[in-house]
């Protein structure tokens, strides 16, 4: 998603590198291509109007300032406005003082609502929060089922009656209280469209349960028409939030960027897969920046804190930086990175990485060739990569149906890292500080910042090991500085 926007509005970035100011002209060429760029990403219109004028206002004003470039100058006010279109700041769950937390989930049919009932259940679960599902979707047949099939994969109770779904309701209500559940999510049933009967049915449920949060769940796919239902729903139930499903898919972006502005709502939730755990926390600030090219770190290092195992990446982190770390600790890094979901995710929130490795396919085709090479390598050859001469060269190429060019590319990448982090390795701390075992513990903070000026100075080697072919990238000097 956004991939047309971010593309567009990368581009104007780099077209004015080297300026040694804005002109007006410069500014109205500017905001002619922003104005393009958002409309091609199926904005409202209205909201393009606003936007373009506040970016123009704000660039014109900007011109006389010395301390920025011209396209550091676009790119700040750009992100601030492209934050704001997304909704400003995280929306920040608070929880009843008598519970459970009632949540209403209501949107249309098809929009991903009962999957997204479920996620956001396994959300509230991951939060230390104990959450019962009520199937109130009485319409739709298999709706009831089909929660109770996603909520068996999370561990969490469904309850649900045949009848009238406003007593169902009602009635999970209070067995939420018996059973001293602290969060009740509500499904509600949809319709292919809009209808008076749809709002009264979820208008009546909303009366009974009195949520605490009311979340409409929109289909990002839909663009535009996504605008036209939230003003709708609001229009009856004052929602809270909007829930984006299918933000994976392959879609412009409009339904994103307008809702905000056009209802004053925030987007609470995204899905980001089809999968029960592909779902998180809305941050405008973060994909603003994912949009413009700058990566998305914090979401990167969140994502990896779940699904590494603590005591194995510390150990590895501390044989790397001991100039330890051998081909067979990274492929047992690649097997956890491929836990993170697929490559091309992980590389869109690296800063200044290069569209081709945004794609899916690309980043996914790339670990498992580095994957077949490594398995096809002995364990002393892992172990100690100078020994791989020739024979042994065409012997691993041969054994995983690559070319002897790609062993020779992954060792010679792979050797160059270890230099790096052999240089990185002299940042231990002082003796009283001491890790596992009684070694040096070393200063992460300073470790990353030593590693961001490599980044920033020469430019990574030749690609990462795991990447064959992907070209250095040096700093975008447009764009912050790297984990700093």
């Amino acid at each position: 998603m956004f991939d047309s926007l971010s593309d567009r509005l990368q581009g104007i970035v780099k077209r004015l590198k080297g300026k040694g100011r804005l002109t007006e002209a410069d500014v109205d060429e500017v905001m002619g291509e922003i104005r393009t760029a958002l409309l091609e990403a199926d904005v409202n219109i209205s909201v393009v109007r606003e936007v373009v004028a506040r970016i123009r206002e704000q660039a014109i004003g900007a011109t006389v300032s010395e301390a920025l470039d011209p396209s550091q100058q676009i790119i700040k006010i750009v992100n601030a406005e492209l934050i704001a279109m997304l909704g400003g700041e995280t929306l920040k769950i608070t929880y009843a003082s008598a519970p459970p937390t009632v949540v209403l989930m209501a949107g249309l049919q098809g929009s991903g609502k009962t999957t997204s009932a479920a996620k956001l259940a396994r959300w509230f679960k991951s939060q230390g929060r104990q959450p019962l599902l009520v199937g109130a979707d009485l319409q739709r047949p298999a709706a009831v089922e089909q929660l109770r099939t996603l909520a068996t994969q999370i561990g969490v109770p469904v309850f649900s009656e045949p009848g009238d779904p406003v007593a169902t309701a009602e009635r999970g209500l209070a067995e939420a209280k018996r059973l001293g559940k602290d969060v009740l999510i509500v499904d509600t049933a949809g319709r292919l469209a809009i209808d008076e009967e749809l709002m009264r049915e979820v208008a009546n449920i909303s009366g009974k349960v009195k949520p605490n949060y009311t979340f409409l769940v929109v289909d990002a796919m839909t663009g535009q028409d996504a605008v036209g239902v939230a003003e709708a729903f609001n229009e009856r139930l004052s929602i809270d939030g909007v829930i984006l499903s299918k933000l994976d898919g392959d879609a412009r972006g409009g339904a994103a960027l307008s809702v905000k502005t056009v209802i004053g709502k925030p987007i609470a939730f995204a899905a980001t897969g089809e999968k029960i755990d592909a779902f998180e926390q809305f941050h405008p600030d973060r994909m603003a920046s994912r949009i413009l090219g700058m990566g998305d770190v914090l979401t990167l290092i969140e994502q990896a804190e779940k699904v590494f195992e603590a005591d194995k990446a510390e150990e590895a982190a501390q044989r790397m930086l001991e100039g330890q770390f051998t081909l067979e600790d990274f492929l047992e890094q690649l097997q956890q990175l491929k836990k993170m979901g697929p490559l091309s995710g992980v590389m869109g929130m690296l800063p200044g990485m290069p569209k081709e490795m945004k794609n899916a396919q690309v980043g996914d085709d790339m670990v498992k060739v580095t994957e077949a090479i490594i398995r096809s390598m002995t364990p002393e050859e892992r172990r100690k990569p100078e020994i791989i001469n020739g024979s042994r060269r065409t012997r691993i190429a041969n054994g995983s149906g690559t070319q002897v060019s790609d062993v020779n590319k992954l060792i010679k990448q792979f050797t160059e890292m270890q230099k790096m982090m052999k240089r990185m390795g002299g940042l231990a701390q002082p003796k009283g500080k001491q890790g596992k075992g009684g070694k040096p513990k070393i200063n992460k903070r300073q470790a990353m910042r030593e590693l961001s000026d490599m980044m920033g100075g020469a430019g990574l080697p030749q690609g990462f090991p795991g990447m064959p072919g992907l070209p250095g990238q040096g700093q975008d000097p447009g764009m912050p500085p790297f984990f700093k």
